[in-house]
């Protein structure tokens, strides 16, 4: 299998990053070819300017990271994001990511205008997402209706035919002990060591 992580925290000393290196070891441990983009080491800007949106519109990009991007999300069977939830949202560049890596005639086609949209990631099965964040998991998804959730399962791969996907929520981050952190790793190396 092969499986692309995507991370977006720019503290190298984050719990982010211990759950992407546990998760890592765990698909390393299966076998899996594992793929990263890091979009925070990468200097990814997130913003798109008049220019490149002209070249979105015909299915192109002006950025190479962007059609590097396209052609590790392009040889996955599996692709995980992992990041912060900062004001009950994705950080800019993991929205940057998807408004400028998912462009139409290379991750998708629309037949008709308004019409279903049909995905062009044949491998591509399922999405993993592990989100951090100092609101509780409970609060998040009954106060705040999950949106980072909703909007790349639902709202972005559920749209292009990925219908597959786990979320794994580490929230109340700040109040949580070493022993609940070193659950939380454990359970993010078991879940790719048996990602099938």
């Amino acid at each position: 299998m092969r499986t692309l992580f995507i991370i977006d925290h720019p503290y190298q000393g984050s719990f982010s990053r211990a759950l992407l290196a546990a998760a890592m070891a765990g698909a390393e441990q299966a076998g899996h070819d594992v793929e990263l983009i890091d979009l925070a080491a990468d200097a990814f800007n997130p913003a798109m300017s008049a220019q490149e949106l002209n070249a979105w519109r015909s299915g192109r990009s002006l950025d190479p990271l962007v059609l590097d991007y396209q052609a590790k999300l392009g040889r996955a069977d599996h692709v995980a994001f992992v990041f912060p939830i900062w004001w009950m949202n994705m950080p800019a560049r993991t929205k940057g990511f998807l408004d400028k890596v998912l462009l139409p005639g290379i991750s998708y086609d629309e037949p008709k205008p308004g019409g279903r949209l049909m995905g062009r990631y044949g491998s591509l099965t399922s999405v993993t997402l592990l989100t951090t964040s100092t609101t509780p998991t409970l609060w998040y998804q009954l106060l705040f209706g999950r949106p980072a959730v909703r909007a790349l399962f639902t709202g972005t791969f559920g749209l292009i035919g990925v219908r597959r996907h786990r979320w794994l929520s580490h929230g109340n981050i700040s109040r949580s002990d070493a022993g609940t952190r070193t659950a939380w790793l454990r359970r993010a190396s078991r879940r790719f060591a048996r990602l099938a």
